[in-house]
């Protein structure tokens, strides 16, 4: 593929959407639609993340025989789905900290240890350039309300009998399937 140009075409709160015209091996154009964090991409470079855009939080309890999963209501599918908690990355924000914070916000629980990080990683790969890194640890503490009101949020600790069934009934994001079912079967 031979990459032709890039083009804005919507500029939102949170997303951008481009077009990126491109070359086929056939000598054919096409035009590839994206969505980025980024707001001000024109080149191929510009694609290409360096830096996180979010975190994703895969905590277990303090004892690692319960998983943390959050089951959220998700505006783009309109239904709840089971997914890790995550969120952006303030401006100034080392990924840790945006862990610790995001987790607080999401389920009142605290980050108290980070074991491992995962990453850098795309969300969507297939319509989005947005990179995230998973922070792994442990959580402790008492489950709250999001302190958001934009999102409606059901914290829960599963054990590994309990993830495998939620696995064969409910929705999950992707990347917290795949995680949760491998865990599930350690």
């Amino acid at each position: 593929m031979k990459f032709i140009g890039i083009r804005k075409k919507e500029a939102g709160k949170f997303i951008t959407r481009y077009d990126i015209t491109y070359e086929t091996a056939d000598k054919k154009e096409k035009i590839y639609e994206i969505i980025s964090r980024n707001q001000n991409m024109e080149t191929l470079e510009s694609l290409h993340r360096d830096q996180p855009d979010s975190v994703v939080i895969i905590a277990t309890d303090e004892n690692n025989e319960k998983i943390l999963v959050n089951k959220e209501f998700r505006m783009a599918v309109g239904d709840w789905v089971y997914n890790f908690p995550a969120g952006l990355i303030d401006p100034g924000e080392e990924p840790e900290e945006s862990a610790r914070r995001e987790l607080w916000e999401e389920t009142g629980l605290e980050l108290y240890e980070i074991n491992d990080f995962i990453g850098p990683s795309y969300s969507a790969v297939g319509f989005s350039n947005e990179v995230n890194v998973c922070v792994v640890g442990k959580a402790r503490g008492a489950f709250r309300p999001s302190t958001s009101t934009v999102e409606e949020i059901e914290p829960g600790w599963y054990t590994k009998e309990e993830i495998r069934r939620l696995l064969g009934t409910q929705r999950f994001a992707a990347r917290t399937q795949a995680y949760c079912y491998l865990w599930s079967r350690e």
